[in-house]
């Protein structure tokens, strides 16, 4: 077996065409955080992007993008962008792990959204979760009958809703697969209002990633493409997501609203029409990933699995990362695990949240207690 290491951007017309092959050929590596037009756009804004092309007499056998950072410290493609990662490669293919991490000059990968089952990396899983998805491969209306299965008060309140927006505010229609940068730019401005209220850090405040999301919106292609979709009440935009998909899969990024229409739940609303607007399209699966959204539980008529775990090799660089972030994974784990966990750390990040708004705003304000926290 021969492994190579180069920037995506060196491989030639032939190595995209059989990773495409490689991905299209195993169901489970239909996600475009997996496809070579990702690891290429990544190329093109962090120089720490690799992938290691490994070959058996003299074919290509698969493919493994990561990022490399100092220590040679290695991270997934995207790290905390990113919903999915792993291997492209036949599903039967088994590397000795270590062996293509030092091949690739790393000490340490670790990951948290990797293709569940991967044989190269399935002895170093510490565990697995669920990625709940919305399934239309049986029909939109089986979807449908599911979700109201799922919870038939939600999906009745969500509908009464819909309809009390549409009636107040001048009938709702929903673009699909828009290319209007300005429709982008109000996404983005809404998702970097919620990271603010919520206590989280805003991910757009970085310019890399604003680039990153600008040229994955320009990207169109029948197998890979940037997707947003906007709901409107009358003229006026109300909510949004973009998103990336495959032929048959789209993967949820980034969902936001405007506000001030709050009381109509139109990120929900949204989804619904997203749902049959992607249908409609001849997509099979919206993944929303894994997580701890209650809405996840309701809309999903389906789910995906990935896992969690770490490789290393006997380096004191690999000890020191250990020491830094596996007692941090862990307890995100349990978080995220259970409801009433989750609740409370959101609880807690909002009152942060609302207060870095007052100190942003006044200065001088003298913040009210944080509820929730110690």
């Amino acid at each position: 077996m021969k492994i190579s290491v180069v920037r995506p951007r060196e491989l030639g017309g032939p190595e995209r065409a059989r990773w495409r092959e490689l991905q299209k050929a195993d169901p489970s590596l239909d996600n475009p955080f997996l496809s070579v037009e990702f690891a290429l756009a990544m190329d093109q804004l962090r120089d720490y992007v690799r992938v290691a092309v490994i070959e058996n007499e003299d074919r290509i056998v698969g493919f493994f993008p990561y990022e490399r950072h100092n220590f040679g410290i290695g991270k997934p493609l995207g790290g905390f962008l990113t919903t999915c990662h792993g291997l492209i490669a036949a599903p039967d293919l088994q590397l000795d792990a270590r062996a293509l991490l030092r091949a690739c000059r790393l000490t340490v990968y670790d990951f948290d959204h990797l293709v569940a089952g991967q044989p190269t990396f399935a002895p170093y899983e510490s565990d697995v979760r669920p990625a709940p998805v919305m399934d239309f491969t049986t029909g939109f209306d089986n979807w449908l009958d599911q979700v109201k299965a799922n919870s038939p008060k939600n999906l009745k309140t969500v509908r009464y809703k819909e309809r009390k927006l549409g009636r107040e505010h001048g009938g709702l229609r929903l673009a699909w697969a828009s290319d209007d940068e300005s429709e982008l730019r109000t996404l983005l401005s809404w998702k970097s209002d919620q990271y603010r209220r919520t206590g989280r850090v805003d991910r757009f405040a970085q310019p890399w990633i604003v680039e990153l999301t600008g040229l994955m919106h320009a990207s169109r292609s029948p197998d890979f493409s940037g997707v947003l979709t906007m709901l409107y009440a009358g003229d006026v935009p109300v909510a949004g997501h973009f998103g990336l998909m495959t032929a048959t899969t789209l993967v949820g990024w980034f969902p936001a609203y405007d506000t001030e229409y709050a009381r109509y739940s139109p990120g929900i609303v949204h989804h619904m029409q997203m749902a049959e607007a992607a249908a409609k399209s001849g997509l099979h699966i919206i993944d929303m990933g894994k997580g701890g959204k209650e809405y996840k539980d309701w809309l999903k008529s389906g789910t995906l699995y990935v896992a969690e775990g770490r490789v290393s090799r006997p380096t004191p660089a690999a000890a020191v990362h250990w020491i830094g972030r596996t007692p941090f994974n862990k307890a995100r784990t349990i978080v995220l695990d259970r409801p009433s966990l989750y609740k409370a750390a959101d609880r807690v990040l909002k009152g942060f949240g609302r207060v870095r708004s007052t100190v942003q705003h006044d200065p001088n304000a003298v913040p009210k207690e944080v509820p929730g926290a110690p």
